[in-house]
């Protein structure tokens, strides 16, 4: 049973990192979408 608890919690670190890598890549791509958006603003002037 040792071995299926160790199983458990690695597949539960693997799906938090990538849960967490995608909320990162969210959130990069909203601030690169808001940069891009002032840019043409401005550019638009």
């Amino acid at each position: 049973m040792k071995n299926f608890d160790f199983l458990f919690w690695a597949y539960n670190v693997i799906w938090l990192g990538i849960g967490g890598y995608i909320v990162f890549l969210v959130l990069r791509l909203k601030a690169v979408s808001e940069r891009l958006q002032r840019l043409e603003k401005s550019s638009g002037d």
